[in-house]
């Protein structure tokens, strides 16, 4: 009898693990259960491209319908409420109990909710999913005030989108410093300074204490007190991962459900993949759990093996983006722990730059604003762990090319 795989959370990860069951041989039924009513899709453009009215849902589809009805990928639209390893089962929401021969956790992270007085009113929103941007695009009015809560990059990507659909733009941020969670003050400065001057109004060190409003915001209002009106208001505080039902369940978490290197649970028929996961990265010899759509791919990749009965090790370099207005952010690598960061252009007065950051003398990331080629460079050094003199890579007289 053919076996049979259940992916729960048709999210990024799903997505590609359904298409590497199928390269690498899985011949078995293959379920995506997710609780959305869409097919998985790229989530970055919602708070850029689909928040502007620029792509549609359709443009959204990581693969087309076609791709899944050849392949027999079947999808359910359900809740999944419980585990049970010892029978190979999940529950769903209606008390349907359904077999597994491989379980596949692929179920991202949900965010983080603030629980502020007035932060039930319509017109706050979150932004996370398709319909969450569907709600807030029914606020969004040329001249009318829109408060983001949250000055990382989601706040930041959120803001920069309203701003240019005709909005004024505060962002409130209770940290010294925009993107202080996730960044160098460089790069910090440079979004301050970037921001400020497309028009949108950032406050730092400031600290929301009430919401206020009939039935819609009206304006919030901060400890300090002051006060800014509001028609709109997006929180963007962060995210949690999705590990309780596998906690329940006696499946390892940490901050994320704990994988090794296979992207296996300490069940050996279940994997996982994604913004739930934590798994130990060789490059920094440290656990991390990282909200990344490439990370989630690889890492799916890795796990349709270990159900396949292979061994495909996942230990690609952690890289990011960013997209706001002209500029195109792209991270190679994570800076936690540098000690020295320097500059290839100038972050004080243009829209170019690459921001390098070494520990003990060694590259370990990088982050490029309009800079791909500084930043396929980047990962290039960081990933095979390759001496590259300072000096030079800052000297903007000698090529990318030739810096190697």
């Amino acid at each position: 009898m053919l076996k049979k795989c259940i992916i729960i959370g048709s999210s990024h990860a799903a997505a590609q693990l359904t298409a590497s069951l199928r390269q690498k041989g899985w011949e078995g039924d293959i379920l995506v259960i997710g609780d959305e009513p869409f097919r998985p899709y790229h989530r970055p453009p919602l708070s850029k491209t689909f928040l502007a009215g620029e792509k549609s849902v359709d443009d959204l589809a990581i693969r087309p319908a076609a791709f899944y009805e050849k392949n027999n990928i079947q999808f359910r639209r359900a809740r999944v409420t419980e585990i049970d390893r010892t029978q190979q089962t999940i529950k769903l929401g209606n008390g349907q109990v359904l077999k597994y021969d491989k379980l596949a956790l692929c179920m991202g992270a949900r965010v983080r909710k603030i629980s502020l007085p007035g932060s039930e009113l319509e017109g706050v929103h979150y932004l996370r999913n398709i319909e969450d941007v569907e709600g807030i695009k029914q606020n969004i009015s040329k001249g009318k005030h829109a408060v983001i809560i949250g000055g990382g990059y989601i706040g930041l990507e959120t803001a920069a989108a309203l701003k240019k659909l005709g909005m004024h733009v505060v962002v409130l941020e209770v940290a010294e410093r925009i993107l202080q969670r996730v960044t160098a003050p460089e790069l910090s400065e440079f979004y301050q300074r970037i921001h400020t001057e497309e028009g949108v109004n950032i406050q730092t060190n400031i600290s929301v204490l009430r919401i206020e409003g009939k039935t819609h915001p009206e304006k919030v209002i901060c400890t300090d007190g002051r006060e800014f009106p509001a028609d709109l208001v997006v929180v963007g505080v962060g995210v949690l991962p999705n590990i309780e039902l596998a906690e329940v369940a006696g499946i390892n978490v940490d901050n994320g459900i704990l994988v090794d290197e296979f992207c296996c649970t300490n069940d050996t028929n279940i994997v996982a993949a994604g913004d739930c996961t934590n798994h130990l990265n060789k490059t920094y010899n440290r656990r991390i759990r990282l909200e990344s759509v490439p990370n989630a791919n690889e890492q799916a990749k890795s796990a349709a093996a270990t159900i396949c009965g292979e061994n495909l090790e996942c230990k690609n370099l952690p890289w990011f983006w960013s997209d706001q207005y002209d500029l195109k952010l792209q991270m190679a690598g994570l800076s936690h722990g540098y000690d020295q960061v320097l500059m290839r252009g100038n972050k004080l007065t243009g829209r170019s730059f690459a921001a390098f950051y070494f520990k003990n003398g060694k590259l370990i990331s990088a982050d490029c604003v309009n800079r791909p080629q500084e930043f396929m460079l980047s990962k290039k050094i960081i990933a095979g762990n390759l001496d590259i003199n300072p000096d030079r890579l800052i000297d903007e007289t000698i090529a990318v090319k030739e810096l190697l």
